[in-house]
């Protein structure tokens, strides 16, 4: 998914890309990652996602998507259990920033990236000057609205996948391991969202 804000001016000056990812945790559902270069009218109170009300998120995501440019990858839980959760993190990243470099055709400067590692030299198609941040979610506003945009979009679509998927709580938990989620499991075993790969279903005594 990508998003490029109409008369979004490119910058003289390199690029600047904030990168951050939703869902690396949870039993179930994709991981999503985020990358965004902020327009020239930053929504104020860019914040780390969870430190933020669900109230004040919404009202940010929907801002970052109106005044940024924004791109979205979406690594779906067969390809999780494929790859293993971080290879799965840093294919995302590695897609969402090739998605958004392409639609604005510019150079880039830096990807600044949440996190104490970047996908650079642990994904094949990473090609862009990277710089991992611990905390930069709540430090850098390009990170922080990644932050943003990701976790509002996860969510979405466990919401979604909630009323197929009914048993499991995901509107309440959105796929992490609650006492909810993991009683569900054992009573009505994984569903194809599920990660295979992740302990607490692949070791479940399921009936």
């Amino acid at each position: 998914m990508l998003g490029v804000t109409p008369g979004f001016m490119v910058a003289s000056e390199p690029l600047v890309i904030g990168v951050d990812e939703a869902g690396r945790g949870p039993l179930a559902g994709p991981v999503v990652a985020a990358a965004v270069v902020l327009g020239g009218a930053i929504p104020a109170g860019l914040d780390d996602s969870k430190r933020l009300s669900a109230k004040r998120r919404a009202v940010l995501d929907l801002a970052i998507r109106e005044t940024c440019c924004w791109a979205l990858a979406v690594v779906e839980a067969d390809e999780i259990d494929r790859l293993n959760i971080f290879q799965a993190t840093m294919l995302g990243m590695t897609r969402a920033v090739a998605s958004l470099t392409a639609a604005l055709d510019a150079a880039v400067g830096e990807v600044l990236i949440d996190g104490n590692m970047t996908p650079a030299g642990r994904c094949a198609d990473w090609c862009w000057p990277a710089r991992a941040i611990v905390g930069g979610d709540g430090i850098e506003p390009a990170i922080s609205a990644a932050s943003i945009i990701a976790k509002e979009w996860r969510d979405r679509m466990m919401l979604e996948a909630a009323s197929q998927h009914p048993h499991y709580g995901w509107e309440r938990n959105k796929g992490y391991g609650t006492a909810e989620h993991i009683e569900a499991l054992r009573l009505h075993g994984p569903t194809p969202l599920h990660r295979r790969s992740f302990a607490p279903v692949s070791q479940l005594p399921l009936i």
